[in-house]
């Protein structure tokens, strides 16, 4: 590029960590270019960034490889960030809680009375198991 076209333009490139462009001779208005510094990486090194998985530095490359093949494979039995922590499609369990006459002792009894705070903290803790969908209320 020649320098008329850089003043024109005012193309900062020279001595700076980042690339600023400004369009004519508005000077508020910077539009910033960033540039990337190609690298060679490893396909491995990759594969593992984009599974931003952490593993073992007992591990070899070959065994980080095939155990990243066979998380790949086994990929629906994982929860991503979309999926909630406890909804593995395939793995639903339905109680029911049907009891007929006579009904055992231990229903017959009057329920236990609970402190203030301890039924506060079994609301809680049924709450966050709601949250993760561990249990669903029907």
């Amino acid at each position: 590029m020649g320098t008329d076209y850089q003043r024109i333009y005012a193309i900062e490139i020279y001595n700076s960590k980042n690339r600023h462009i400004t369009i004519g001779t508005n000077k508020e208005k910077s539009f910033s270019l960033d540039i990337y510094q190609l690298s060679n990486q490893d396909p491995l090194e990759e594969l593992i960034n984009e599974f931003k998985g952490n593993f073992s530095s007992n591990l070899t490359g070959k065994q980080k490889l095939s155990l990243l093949k066979i998380m790949r494979k086994n990929r629906l039995a994982f929860p991503i960030v979309e999926e909630p922590l406890a909804e593995i499609r395939g793995h639903y369990m339905e109680l029911y809680l049907d009891v007929k006459r006579p009904y055992p002792p231990i229903f017959r009894r009057p329920p236990d009375s609970e402190s203030l705070e301890t039924k506060k903290d079994i609301e809680k803790h049924f709450n966050e198991l709601l949250h993760v969908y561990l249990v669903r209320k029907i």
